[in-house]
């Protein structure tokens, strides 16, 4: 029943962040403040974006509440890692507020970054070895160097799919969720302590985004805004961090199931990358895509993904919901790969793509069967085809600057 107490702290932070984030609504709406709608907004009536402060004090009141949990007391026996990544959150928040509220540039938002990952690397959140008998595979200054590169990665990735209602709240609540369950076996698995930071930072993130969840689905009263997305980019890349390299392989792998070592061996550095699949993806697109047309890798456009599924013709929530799917089926289907042969999860990851791949190209084929029915009946149906088709308004703007994500400017 070692769960319990998990759950309890996310219990904690799930209920501290809804109050503070209903506060944050309330006061941000009476107040005005709020930033005024932009032409590259998606949403359209002006809304609330300091959520993410509301996060990182449900988080700090579950760490505090954890703290006095006698079966959690382990994890704060050294507090260095505790107050580093406390302290590393803090910093990227502020950094996070200021620029929702004042438009940072993107060298003192990078700065920022890049200081909270050194804090944390300091701490002693750093990827130093391989997770294959534990062999140290770079030098302490490589080892840094990849680290915070790592982190800032990470924070990136979230922070540029944070576009539509709900996005980045749920597809973390999805990927934190798969990765708890993975540490908590791996836990058992190994015979370890079971009460640890990268678990306790897990749950507690997983009960901020289920506290701000309920504010930030479609349509939205509130945004996380930068400080959120940031904060919840560093908490997932710590706690990924904090348990790749400490797993030996041979405790992971089952010996009945055909290749499971070679496998299992890869999951500790496959699954930290599986459950962000999506947002990797979209910032890896944006860095090519806007280093090719000559511009910043920070600049703004409107080519992320969650854009396109919009032009294609897919609603908000449908959009949101997509992303969820493919989230889920990856994430997923890596960690099946820990308990059955080789090629089941395989067969659950192809179908369950091919499925994702059919429901998000569907708007497609209904635009191709109504410009062939205009083509020969004209009139009306040419009509609902021009309103239909997003995708060729959107290809006119291609060239314009416009933001990356819906509800604050490009990151």
């Amino acid at each position: 029943m070692r769960i319990v107490f998990y759950v309890a702290v996310t219990a904690v932070s799930a209920g501290v962040t809804f109050a503070l984030a209903w506060l944050t609504w309330r006061l941000s709406t009476r107040y005005r403040l709020y930033p005024r709608i932009r032409e590259r907004d998606v949403h359209t009536r002006p809304t609330p974006r300091l959520g993410g402060a509301a996060m990182f004090l449900g988080i700090v009141a579950a760490f505090v509440v954890a703290s006095f949990i006698p079966q959690l007391s382990l994890v704060f026996a050294d507090r260095g890692p505790v107050l580093g990544l406390l302290g590393a959150a803090l910093l990227i928040v502020l950094v996070g507020v200021a620029d929702d509220l004042w438009d940072l540039d993107w060298l003192t938002k990078l700065a920022g970054q890049i200081i909270a990952a050194g804090i944390l690397a300091w701490q002693g959140f750093q990827l130093s070895t391989l997770p294959i008998g534990g062999q140290v595979i770079v030098s302490p200054y490589i080892s840094l160097t990849i680290t915070v590169l790592a982190i800032v990665l990470v924070m990136n990735a979230i922070n540029f799919i944070d576009g539509l209602d709900g996005l980045v709240a749920g597809v973390a609540l999805i990927a934190n969720s798969v990765f708890f369950v993975y540490v908590y076996i791996l836990q058992a698995r190994a015979q370890t302590e079971y009460f640890n930071l990268a678990s306790l930072t897990t749950a507690v993130l997983i009960g901020a985004c289920i506290g701000f969840l309920p504010l930030n689905f479609h349509p939205a009263k509130l945004f996380m805004g930068d400080a959120g997305a940031l904060l919840v980019g560093l908490l997932m890349a710590a706690s990924a961090i904090s348990v790749t390299g400490e797993v030996d392989p041979g405790i992971v792998a089952q010996p009945d199931v055909f290749n499971a070592y070679f496998l299992a061996a890869y999951i500790p550095i496959l699954l930290p990358f599986a459950v962000l699949i999506v947002p990797l993806l979209d910032f890896g697109l944006a860095v090519v895509r806007r280093l090719r047309a000559g511009k910043s890798p920070f600049s703004a456009d409107r080519k992320h993904l969650h854009h396109r599924l919009l032009d294609m013709g897919h609603s908000h929530l449908h959009a949101v919901l997509l992303f969820y799917a493919w989230t889920l089926v990856v994430s997923v289907g890596c960690l099946l790969y820990m308990f059955l042969p080789w090629y089941l999860p395989t067969i659950f990851i192809a179908v369950g793509l091919g499925i994702c791949t059919i429901v998000t190209l569907a708007p497609l084929s209904r635009r191709k069967a109504l410009e062939s029915a205009a083509q020969l009946a004209g009139g009306d149906v040419a009509d609902e085809v021009a309103a239909f088709d997003g995708l060729d308004a959107a290809a006119d703007d291609d060239d314009s600057e416009s933001a990356a994500p819906a509800d604050r400017k490009a990151p």
